[in-house]
């Protein structure tokens, strides 16, 4: 059985040498629900491979730590492997280093300051339909239920707070076809495309103060698709645009921006996230930023507390491993940021 009251680093590379590439979680789901159940303070809850493990002490304030139980696949990784301060593997960043942070204290927090809430999940790293979090929210809204939500994503030991949202959209440009050596016959669709792209180069980007973090939005091309062969003039052409946008706009309102950007086109919208607020002016948020002692910063990105902060839950990002390593080869966490992580987040739900 995995030992969560003991030394987190070593939790860490015990859960590691689990492979638990997404859709194949059921193993390590078995042994951390089975470490939970021994656990006579904490209530634990199943379905499938997500696991929500609570305790049900009457206090005032619930703090929810939600962490994946997934990896990208594996890179020649595995099994982990120490070098100093230094835990390689497939997962240590990216979050299995926060998943230990998490279950260690699942353990050892028996008489916490606040009721706690441990979540894990499967799923995160693919198709957003798939994710375990989304699941939860969708079938088992009361076992998510906190004043503040904690996840555990890499962050290099720094409050990142709320998440930026994400949209793409396609605009389809038309033109007509013809043999390339009599082009003056055709309109090519992929020269229509330069009105499109010098908007994109003329675009100015704000920077949006929430809270003290700055979000800073960004639209840009991600992708063209268009022509035939190599003596045709195409007559269809496709620019793909993502637009990260601050979470103080809707979805609706983004969306809404970019055509406003691109009007006179059509504009068709093939995938949507909104954002998470900040939400530090919280009394549980501002409690664990004092106890961190660090200034947050926003996140750039989009991560799972956008999921809680569309219930109310105010949400942050917080976890040991540089974010940089994530689905790396050479993935790994510095042991010093486990270690001060766990202190950190002892000392504030204590």
């Amino acid at each position: 059985m995995l030992d969560l009251a003991g030394d987190p680093v070593a939790l860490t590379a015990a859960l590691v040498d689990v492979e638990s590439v997404s859709g194949d979680e059921a193993r390590l789901a078995d042994q951390v629900h089975d470490a939970l159940l021994a656990l006579p303070h904490l209530v634990v809850d199943r379905d499938g491979n997500n696991l929500v493990a609570r305790t049900d002490l009457r206090r005032d304030r619930r703090v929810l730590l939600a962490g994946h139980l997934d990896t990208v696949p594996v890179a020649d990784n595995l099994p982990s492997r120490r070098d100093g301060d230094l835990l390689f593997g497939c997962g240590t960043s990216d979050m299995k280093s926060g998943d230990a942070v998490l279950l260690h204290l699942a353990a050892s927090l028996s008489d916490p300051s606040y009721d706690l809430t441990f979540v894990l999940y499967d799923n995160e790293e693919v198709a957003a339909e798939k994710n375990g979090l989304k699941r939860l929210v969708e079938d088992h809204r009361d076992w998510l239920d906190a004043d503040l939500a904690i996840l555990m994503e890499p962050t290099n030991g720094q409050v990142e707070a709320g998440c930026q949202g994400t949209l793409r959209v396609e605009i389809p440009l038309t033109g007509r076809r013809a043999h390339s050596a009599r082009s003056w016959l055709g309109v090519n669709a992929i020269h229509a495309a330069a009105p499109v792209l010098q908007r994109l180069q003329d675009y100015r980007a704000r920077d949006v103060d929430i809270d003290g973090c700055v979000y800073r939005e960004g639209l840009q091309a991600v992708r063209i698709d268009g022509g035939h062969a190599g003596n045709v003039v195409p007559d269809s052409c496709t620019v793909t645009v993502n637009f990260r946008f601050a979470p103080d706009r809707s979805e609706e309102q983004a969306l809404q921006h970019v055509r406003d950007v691109f009007a006179g086109y059509d504009v068709l919208l093939t995938d949507s996230s909104g954002g998470a607020l900040p939400g530090l002016t919280q009394p549980a948020a501002a409690h664990f930023v004092q106890a961190v002692g660090e200034q947050p910063v926003a996140k750039y990105g989009w991560t799972d507390v956008a999921r809680f902060s569309a219930l109310g839950i105010p949400a942050l990002n917080y976890g040991p491993g540089d974010p940089n390593l994530a689905h790396t080869r050479e993935e790994h966490v510095d042991v010093r940021q486990i270690t001060r992580a766990t202190t950190l987040l002892r000392g504030y739900l204590a």
